[in-house]
């Protein structure tokens, strides 16, 4: 793509955003009629998809049958598609006369666990992973994305006298191990196909279904994963004081680490170490030479970020320290996602658009705790807006919010159940009018 193109495009890019509000201020209340009724007569082919995209998970980098999926039915709808950008991703492109590049973007990958929610479409698929077999199931929603992603193309495509401009929709692989977008980054996604001038991803969320939330910002963590070794002087059980006990040092790490977060960081601030795995030993006669420890870091700002990883390195070695065993082997290399950070601009402008469509049922609430990769297409330096919608009954939610009331299945529960109707419609809806607000007419 030329300069000259390049700045053409961002120069309407720009008008069509600042304008937004008198463009679309018309006939809101039309337009949102207009998407949701397209979406309620094309609701029987998204039922039909999204079941078997449910029965139906693959885990990340492995998704051909997925993707080929996707692949199909955007070439029914028009688009330009090509596979395998990213090892398994899938880029569909449809041009409608001259304006911005819009970026959608859904997961294609489910997770290496058993769903037990018993339902008449429940997965039974099975993969390796890690070099064993598992269960798989599309326990985080990502199957829910991809019908209401289907949707929003189609509604787009027969809407397209009122719009102009380009879309990108972007099935993306891995995002579950947070790898696939630098993966189809690095595969040349937006030299091959342009750099988009905004950019849109959602995600379902144990809200009510027939709700949209959003914020301005930060609306996920950063993810660093931690990896430490610690080494002693294996030995008999009877006799510790001929040994060095990792064990040990492992345990005083798991408890000391945490006054990294009560003592060291700002109490206003987001930020979690976890310990979700240690490993060591075979028997419980003998004390190991070495017990490996796993986990994962979050946090929102940069200067959290670099103050918990400072300190969770610290506080490993003055374990180690401590009992007089040798340095530990700390790792915390396996940067997971970076926090993705709405546009402000952008959220203003497609709140407006959700409100109209939506009224109190669209709300701005807290960034989430969980890390999210689309950042990766969002640190590129695109405008850019991540939002969630529900999936469960409103009653059903209310009860969860109650004293002692039963708590709704979180995402990766083996029991995450979303109510598909309207759980995709509104996804679908919201999506295509967020996508609407950009392409003006």
């Amino acid at each position: 793509m030329s300069l000259k193109t390049r700045l053409s495009r961002l120069a309407i890019a720009a008008i069509l955003l600042s304008a937004l509000p008198a463009a679309h201020a018309a006939a809101p209340a039309a337009l949102s009629t207009q998407v949701s009724s397209r979406i309620d007569a094309m609701y029987p082919w998204l039922d039909g998809v999204y079941k078997d995209l449910h029965a139906h998970p693959e885990i990340a980098f492995q998704e051909a049958r997925t993707a080929g999926k996707l692949a199909a039915e955007m070439r029914k709808l028009g688009f330009e598609v090509t596979e395998k950008v990213g090892k398994t991703g899938v880029v569909a492109i449809y041009r409608n006369g001259p304006g911005p590049l819009v970026l959608v973007r859904t997961e294609l990958d489910g997770l290496p666990m058993e769903e037990k929610t018993g339902l008449p479409y429940a997965s039974h698929a099975r993969a390796q992973s890690d070099g064993r077999d598992t269960f798989v199931a599309h326990s985080c929603g990502h199957d829910i994305h991809m019908a209401s992603w289907l949707g929003a193309a189609r509604t787009l495509v027969e809407l397209k006298s009122q719009w102009s401009g380009t879309l990108m929709f972007v099935g993306q692989p891995a995002e579950e191990i947070v790898s696939g977008a630098r993966a189809m980054l690095d595969d040349g996604l937006f030299k091959r196909f342009g750099k988009p001038d905004y950019a849109f991803a959602l995600h379902s969320w144990p809200l009510a279904y027939g709700t949209v939330g959003y914020n301005a910002g930060p609306v996920s963590s950063n993810s660093d994963a931690l990896e430490i070794v610690f080494k002693g002087r294996g030995g008999h059980g009877s006799a510790p004081d001929k040994t060095i006990d990792p064990i040990a040092i492992a345990a005083r790490f798991v408890t000391d680490v945490q006054t990294v977060i009560s003592r060291e960081k700002d109490p206003k601030e987001f930020g979690v170490v976890t310990i979700g795995a240690i490993q060591g030993g075979t028997v419980g006669n003998i004390i190991p030479d070495t017990v490996v420890v796993r986990g994962t870091i979050r946090s929102y700002k940069p200067e959290v970020r670099a103050k918990l990883l400072d300190g969770v390195r610290r506080v490993a070695n003055a374990s180690a320290a401590m009992a007089g065993a040798p340095a530990p082997e700390v790792s915390l290399q396996g940067r997971g996602g970076d926090a993705v950070v709405n546009n402000e601009a952008l959220v203003q402008k497609t709140e407006a658009v959700f409100k109209a469509a939506f009224g109190d049922k669209a709300q701005r609430m807290p960034p989430m705790t969980a890390s999210e990769d689309f950042s990766q297409f969002v640190n590129e330096g695109v405008p850019s807006m991540f939002f969630f919608t529900g999936i469960y009954d409103p009653q059903a939610v209310a009860d969860a919010q109650r004293t002692n009331g039963k708590p709704v299945a979180f995402n990766h529960s083996p029991y995450y159940a979303p109510v598909p109707e309207p759980s995709i419609k509104t996804a679908a809806q919201a999506m295509s009018l967020a996508v609407l607000g950009t392409l003006g007419r």
